[in-house]
């Protein structure tokens, strides 16, 4: 088979290669992959500003934020100010096959869409981060813990694999809810799942303060992302990040869903739009009591900076 090809336009190269090193896999795999889904997972980054994460041969995988100034002048972009940088960052908006097919043809392997989609974040997402280790079955069971919380306070979301060793929960907001209280009740959604069971769970935003429990990571609002559904990662055997129904959630592995994997277990079908849940209101006293938890980076900063001073002071 040739190593080059055009699709939709795009000219593919060196489709033969090695992806990376640990793989198991060639670039070509991960352009077929994102071929096959490309109408599942367009719909989940179009109108998004994109961050993707490249791989280039004998280097580490890097994020790319900014749009290439090479890149083709098709490609729709945003302009955003990115207050960390103090600068404008021009991310690009992947709303088609042929500015998908180019980004696999730059290696993008994982697709890191914004939460935003015109003037308003879309969904309130707790990441679930299990300790190091085989240890996604207690990321499974932390997930029906803010399951649980999300129940009980009127709420639904879908769920899916990170394609890491976690889970991602999405629970579909309407829009016009300010930034901020849309961070608070995601807040308040892992503080009740950690009184559920603080055993398993954890807010702790400091590693070493988690004690081998899964950390709820509120932190997922305002300017951060999230990998999205059917999105490969950087990983070895290349698995993606997959929609499991809840009652399937104990029965599955990240393994079971890679880039050669997922296509033919998706059929026809679009699990993620399917088993999404309509956008729902917050409700006011779950918005009012994140408001008084703190933000857990900025508290983890404070400790951080407490914890230093006394190390020094010791000593």
């Amino acid at each position: 088979m040739s190593g080059e090809e055009t699709r939709d336009g795009v000219s593919l190269t060196n489709l033969d290669q090695p992806l990376f090193d640990g793989a198991d896999a060639t670039k070509r795999d991960l352009v077929d992959y994102l071929d096959a889904v490309h109408d599942r997972i367009v719909p989940a980054l179009s109108g998004r500003a994109l961050s993707v994460l490249r791989v280039r041969p004998g280097q580490e995988a890097f994020m790319q934020k900014n749009l290439p100034k090479y890149a083709p002048s098709w490609i729709r972009t945003i302009s955003v100010w990115a207050e960390a940088s103090q600068r404008r960052v021009t991310y690009a908006l992947c709303d088609d096959r042929p500015t998908l097919l180019w980004f696999a043809n730059q290696r993008a392997v994982e697709y890191h869409p914004a939460l935003y989609r015109g003037d308003h974040f879309t969904h309130l997402i707790l990441d679930l981060d299990p300790p190091e280790g085989d240890s996604f079955q207690l990321a499974v069971r932390a997930a029906f813990l803010i399951r649980q919380a999300l129940a009980e306070a009127g709420l639904s979301g879908a769920v899916k694999t990170s394609g890491a060793k976690g889970v991602h929960v999405f629970v579909p907001v309407v829009a016009g809810i300010p930034p901020e209280d849309l961070a608070a009740a995601t807040r308040a959604v892992a503080a009740r799942a950690e009184r559920i069971d603080p055993a398993l769970a954890t807010t702790a935003f400091i590693r070493e303060d988690r004690a081998g429990k899964v950390f709820l990571d509120s932190t997922r609002a305002g300017g951060a992302t999230v990998v999205a559904a059917y999105s490969p990662r950087v990983r070895p055997g290349v698995p993606v990040s997959f929609p499991v129904a809840w009652e399937d959630l104990d029965r599955v592995s990240p393994a079971d869903f890679t880039v050669r994997t997922a296509p033919g277990l998706l059929g026809g079908s679009d699990p993620w739009a399917e088993r999404m849940p309509a956008a729902q209101s917050l409700p006011d006293d779950l918005i009012a009591e994140g408001h008084t938890i703190p933000v857990a980076r900025v508290q983890a900063m404070h400790e951080g900076k407490r914890r230093a001073k006394a190390r020094r002071e010791q000593t």
